[in-house]
């Protein structure tokens, strides 16, 4: 089902403008211009987000959060406001909005968080990102999310750019007992490092030279919530510091104000770094290392779980048919070749990219080579005749053979093996008559 938006504000314009908007963008949406209908509208029509404004005359936007955390705890709310104003974004942020934004609205910036809201099992109805796999390994970390998520344990995942660490971070607010508070995220890397500080503790009117009004910072924001630190290794000494000790008192003062504040946080953390090296070095502190990773998940690379490539693919060859209406069944043999021989060095989210790009351009119903981007099509040049059109012609009884031994029988893994598609495998298991 299309993810669905409802839109409250009292001015009806606002409303059929961003309708038009997220409609273009493959989202549905609703539109409710008084205020006091919203929860009898809620009961008959199901919701994915709401995005509400906060000054309405009927009844003001933060008495309407309310009463929708009271009735539907679990339906995520963006605040809107013509009229910023710290104390909004606070009682929003705490009465359990997602996020705030001022009018008039950065359009990207909304996109952007609906996207991630779209897919993420964490919130809404969505739910396309979730983990899918068949590999042992990566089913023994759902059973440590499904255990540790509860605790409230402080979480450390680790593993290569692309491998799903944020999903597996979104799994494991979803499952706990913070689920109904802000999920808060912080790209450490993303962020210049004059930067930082302000983004986490937040800062007060006149901090710094560009500090026009008060800033509201992340661990204020995700009080109550979860705050995950992506890319955490590149937080520099200073900061790590003032990390570890708001993690041992949680307390904090925002830059350049006077007053103590105190916050509930669970933090959760990511690296795409060896932490280990880091420790070596001394640029990773290891008092707070060891605060971060009370339980510690460790994501494997795609090329370590390529029994799960065809599973992935369906996924998203499905999902993205949805998002753009087409009706692409399947892969052709040569294309799917590429995609088994291929190492994906960006892991899963570089092949969610490829089948998103190749769905978009397919006009049929098969993906071929042509609707791949260039350096895959060049892959797929420079393999075919010497690699895998020649491994195709020498693969023998016993290659296969023992190919499937090693995958106790199971012909998907037996053709990653071979580096061949599994259809490929099956036309000559047929040739060799070995049924």
């Amino acid at each position: 089902m299309p993810f669905t938006i409802l839109i409250v504000d009292d001015e009806r314009e606002m409303c059929v403008s961003l309708s038009e908007i997220l409609r273009s963008q493959g989202f549905e949406a609703l539109i409710a211009t008084d205020p006091q209908a919203v929860p009898a509208l809620l009961r008959k029509n199901r919701a994915d987000l709401a995005i509400m404004d906060i000054r309405m005359p009927q009844l003001p936007g933060i008495d309407l959060l309310k009463l929708l955390k009271h009735e539907q705890p679990s339906l995520p709310v963006i605040m809107i406001t013509g009229y910023p104003s710290v104390e909004n974004a606070v009682r929003s942020m705490r009465y359990g909005a997602l996020n705030f934004f001022v009018k008039p609205l950065p359009i990207q910036e909304l996109l952007r968080e609906i996207r991630q809201l779209a897919d993420s099992p964490a919130r809404g109805g969505g739910g396309e990102d979730r983990t899918v796999t068949r590999n042992p390994r990566m089913l023994r970390i759902l059973e440590e999310v499904e255990r540790v998520a509860p605790t409230g344990a402080a979480v450390l995942i680790t593993g290569e750019t692309g491998t799903g660490k944020e999903l597996i971070a979104s799994a494991i607010h979803a499952r706990s007992r913070r689920v109904e508070r802000p999920f808060v995220k912080l790209n450490c890397a993303s962020i210049p490092d004059t930067l930082l500080e302000s983004e986490l503790f937040g800062h007060e009117k006149g901090a710094y030279t560009d500090a026009a009004d008060r800033h509201i910072g992340k661990l204020e924001a995700a009080d109550r919530g979860t705050l995950f630190f992506d890319e955490i290794g590149d937080m520099t000494a200073r900061t790590q510091a003032k990390l570890l000790r708001v993690l041992q008192d949680g307390e904090f003062q925002r830059l350049g104000g006077l007053e103590t504040l105190r916050t509930d946080v669970r933090v959760l953390a990511a690296t795409n770094q060896d932490i280990e090296r880091l420790l070596a070095q001394g640029s990773f502190r290891e008092d707070l290392f060891y605060r971060l990773s009370v339980v510690r998940i460790e994501v494997p690379a795609l090329r370590e779980r390529k029994d799960d490539l065809e599973l992935l693919l369906e996924h998203f060859l499905d999902r993205f048919n949805r998002r753009y209406s087409r009706d692409v069944r399947g892969f052709a043999p040569e294309a799917r070749d590429i995609f088994y021989g291929h190492s994906w060095p960006g892991n899963v989210r570089e092949l969610k990219n490829c089948v998103e790009r190749a769905v978009i351009f397919c006009d049929g119903q098969t993906i071929g080579v042509e609707h791949l981007q260039a350096q895959y099509r060049r892959l797929g040049e420079a393999s075919f005749p010497q690699e895998l059109e020649g491994a195709r012609e020498r693969l023998s009884r016993e290659m296969i053979a023992e190919a499937l031994a090693r995958s106790q029988g199971e012909k998907q893994k037996a053709a990653a093996l071979l580096h061949i598609s599994r259809k490929t495998l099956y036309n000559r298991m047929k040739k060799l008559g070995m049924g």
